[in-house]
């Protein structure tokens, strides 16, 4: 898991340059509607990059209406103006990254629900993954290092125990952001650590003990300082 949340911050970077990119290509081009853009192959080794990842940038400007991929043909710059195309390049840049603040009340209105659910909902194998994750957590704490994501791998196994696969799938897609911002602001201080791990230990028992009130409540608590904290950045 922790692999994956690193993999996911990489192609969100390559993924945001290579539209910046296209944007940039479409420019230079004069590409009007209807024109055709360099293949996949040509594009990849252009910006130095795999196919792949030209392939989800190009999927994602289709998404928004700004390119059409036609089969045995090739991609093609969708019927927008020049200007419009430029703007929404830049919102979808923008939309890929959130600001701090935003990001803090997403994550508090997803996980106040999540977590409800969770102590419902949750199995006991759920409870061994939120286990391991909260005793990893807890190791690092106690030994003094950055614990950042050992802490977001435990919110995830309780997003995940919640059994609502959109809010899960919600959790992972801010989560690379989380981790990007927390690095930048110094959001954990090594002073609210040995906090963290009793609210967490708190808000475990609670979903063990399925008591999705106590459990809302812990979670509400242990976000009151990353709360505070946010509006203060």
């Amino acid at each position: 898991m922790k692999l994956e949340i690193l993999a996911k911050i990489d192609d969100t970077n390559v993924q945001k340059s290579i539209i910046a990119k296209i944007g940039d290509l479409i420019n230079q081009k004069n590409l009007e509607p209807g024109d055709k853009l360099p293949s996949e192959r040509m594009l990849s080794e252009k910006f130095g990059v795999t196919r792949s990842n030209v392939r989800d940038a190009i999927q994602k400007l289709e998404f928004y209406g700004l390119l059409e991929s036609i089969p045995q043909s090739g991609t093609f710059v969708a019927n927008i103006g020049v200007i419009a195309m430029n703007g929404m390049i830049e919102d979808i840049l923008r939309l890929e990254d959130p600001d701090f603040k935003s990001l803090v009340e997403t994550r508090i209105l997803l996980e106040l629900k999540t977590v409800r659910l969770a102590a419902l909902r949750r199995t006991d194998e759920d409870l061994k993954k939120m286990k391991a994750a909260l005793d990893a957590y807890t190791q690092k704490v106690n030994d003094g290092e950055d614990a950042v994501q050992e802490d977001l791998l435990f919110h995830l196994a309780i997003a995940k125990a919640s059994g609502n696969s959109t809010m899960n799938a919600f959790m992972l897609i801010i989560t690379p952001g989380i981790i990007t911002n927390f690095e930048k602001y110094h959001v954990c201080d090594k002073s609210l650590a040995q906090l963290g791990v009793e609210e967490h230990n708190n808000i475990f028992d609670a979903i063990k003990n399925q008591n999705p009130q106590e459990a809302k409540q812990k979670m509400k608590e242990h976000f009151s300082v990353l709360y505070q904290y946010c509006y203060n950045v």
